[in-house]
């Protein structure tokens, strides 16, 4: 089989110019200091309570045998468990739904755990201290682990997504695996919360065991296809680095992140800092996805301002781009960017 080397580009910049970070940093945080509670963590708090609200509606409708009834009450159980295990889940790993360091850990092993089924462990290790310290760094935070060359592109992106309720599972359970503590403490926390789903899914809504267990790897499997598609939209056709040619951090993150444009339904669903505000969120990963939203016309002008790239693109506008490029993208190893200049 033929291998694709990562070609290089030299990007001819003089890092002598660059903007401090600490000049955008002072002005965010004077915003912070200037914001209610409830605009830090509050209005985040209330959609989560929305969302748990939208419980007892969805499983209502799933009681219905139509088509309609069964394909809504899927599409709105699937956004609810999207809302908490997603966009709370990724807030809580982050430390960013309450000022208390003490209760992170536990409102993270909640959302991700016992809402979302996979190893909260895993999912810091991966997420918090590889991806965000080394966005777009070739061989750390590159993004290469939701490549999947094998697989054609129609099928990967719209067909394979449907297996990642099970393969989150599988891939948390060999995560920890020889971690027999910590396995046995995932398997007993996500089998209570799988337990309870199954347990309402049949008392209220009335399926048989065999049909709970479908419903929920539906309900998850039709929202994983666009958590799938946000996870490559973001990040890979960017700019990649190796180490020794890793820019400072501001340039890193705005040459290397893109942001979604607004979309309500994803918006609530995986959370600002995912969709709309990734730029931001990379820059200040501790803002909540409110105030994440409330410092992007700050973060926005400041990069323009300074010649620094503000990715943003329409999720249509990637799809296509992606199938498009499939090949480009998704196929073939990535290029480096090499720096030409002092730091």
């Amino acid at each position: 089989m033929e291998r694709h080397r990562p070609a290089v580009i030299y990007d001819k910049v003089n890092l002598k110019d660059l903007p401090k970070l600490s000049d955008l940093d002072a002005q965010v945080q004077d915003l912070v200091r200037k914001s209610s509670w409830f605009e830090l963590y509050g209005f985040d708090w209330c959609v989560c309570a929305f969302s748990l609200l939208m419980v007892p509606l969805a499983l209502v409708i799933l009681q219905g045998d139509s088509w309609i009834h069964l394909s809504t009450g899927a599409l709105l159980y699937g956004w609810i468990h999207m809302v908490l295990a997603t966009k709370c889940g990724h807030a809580a790993a982050h430390g960013a739904l309450m000022s208390s360091t003490s209760g992170h850990r536990l409102l993270s092993v909640f959302f991700v755990e016992f809402i979302g089924t996979f190893s909260e462990e895993l999912a810091y290790d991966i997420h918090i201290k590889t991806h965000h310290p080394y966005t777009n760094i070739i061989g750390l935070g590159d993004s290469s682990t939701w490549r999947a060359p094998f697989i054609p592109a129609f099928i990967y992106m719209f067909i394979t997504p449907l297996a990642v309720p099970f393969l989150a599972l599988l891939v948390s359970i060999a995560g920890l695996f020889g971690q027999w503590l910590k396995l046995l403490r995932f398997l007993i926390i996500a089998g209570i919360g799988l337990t309870i789903n199954l347990l309402l899914l049949m008392k209220v809504s009335g399926f048989s065991l065999i049909g709970a267990i479908f419903m929920i790897c539906i309900t998850r499997g039709i929202w994983s296809i666009p958590y799938i598609h946000i996870n490559i939209f973001q990040h890979i056709g960017l700019p990649m680095y190796s180490r020794e040619s890793k820019p400072k951090r501001i340039y890193q993150m705005a040459t290397g992140v893109l942001n979604l444009f607004r979309n309500p339904l994803l918006d609530y669903a995986f959370g600002h800092s995912i969709i709309n505000c990734h730029v931001e969120h990379h820059l200040f990963p501790k803002l909540s996805d409110n105030m994440c939203l409330k410092i992007k016309p700050i973060v926005a002008k400041f990069l323009k301002e300074n010649g620094l790239p503000y990715n943003e693109d329409s999720y249509m506008g990637r799809l296509w781009h992606f199938l498009d490029k499939y090949k480009e993208l998704m196929v073939h190893a990535p290029p480096i960017t090499h720096f030409v200049g002092l730091q």
